[in-house]
């Protein structure tokens, strides 16, 4: 049974995630960063789904943290077929690009952008040598970013800025893994309904109705899980590198 890492996979997009992974099959492993009772249930309704499910604390920000789940992934199922990049966080406070903070740049773009980088750095190369061993025979790496990667919000300028970099890892890690027939694209979230985004639902309600995206809904973890199962399927073995848009058409350019 092919094996997955989720990355914040306790709550919200992440977990919609691991759960649709679940379902179509896949071992998961479930990680956070804080809430341990979170984790044990997020695990728990994955193996709901008949699979496997295990939890590691690890924060991506720290880079030995990094190594070790997915070194605990290997352990636990004897095999790592799939990444999922999707921990992220939002600035603590939003503030214009003019008065940003430098502690604020840093701690989101160490947690956005260096600590994904890293942990695709290592993962990548255990997974070149479990295939270059038999163990598996497909690998993937899927980047969850955000419609912040090409939308301008000054008010936190670091977290677009996080986002666009991963859409640049993304091809990066495409180029370099192609010749180990590892894929790595991209899924890009719009605006989608999880805890996170509870202190704006109004806003977004009516943004929504207005015709914000053409699709005049919200978007659900679900929706991002069904992407992520596309690629990890094999759906999509012949796209890498690419930057795919869940959001509801907000990417289309419209008078």
């Amino acid at each position: 049974m092919p094996a997955a890492i989720v990355t914040g996979s306790s709550r919200g997009i992440g977990r919609g995630i691991a759960e649709s992974l679940a379902e179509a099959g896949h071992d998961v492993m479930i990680n956070y960063s804080r809430s341990e009772e979170a984790a044990n249930e997020a695990a728990a309704a994955v193996a709901g789904h008949g699979v496997r499910a295990e939890i590691c604390q690890a924060n991506v920000t720290e880079i030995d943290d990094g190594k070790n789940l997915v070194d605990k992934t290997i352990e636990a199922f004897g095999t790592l077929d799939l990444l999922v990049n999707n921990a992220g966080i939002a600035p603590r406070v939003r503030a214009d690009i003019l008065e940003a903070e430098t502690d604020s740049y840093d701690e989101v773009m160490a947690t956005n952008l260096r600590g994904p980088y890293f942990l695709t750095q290592y993962a990548a190369n255990q997974m070149v040598a479990l295939k270059a061993s038999g163990r598996i025979q497909a690998a993937r790496i899927v980047v969850i970013s955000s419609i912040s990667a090409f939308t301008s919000s000054v008010a936190r300028g670091e977290y677009c800025v996080s986002k666009t970099g991963l859409s640049m890892m993304t091809r990066l890690f495409a180029d370099r893994l192609a010749e180990h027939d590892i894929t790595v694209n991209e899924i890009q979230p719009g605006v989608i309904q999880t805890d996170m985004t509870g202190p704006v639902k109004e806003k977004y309600d009516k943004l929504i109705a207005e015709g914000l995206t053409p699709i005049r809904r919200w978007g659900q973890p679900e929706d991002i899980g069904r992407a992520v199962v596309a690629i990890a399927s094999g759906l999509l073995d012949f796209t890498t590198g690419a930057s795919i848009p869940v959001d509801g058409g907000f990417h289309i350019h419209r008078l």
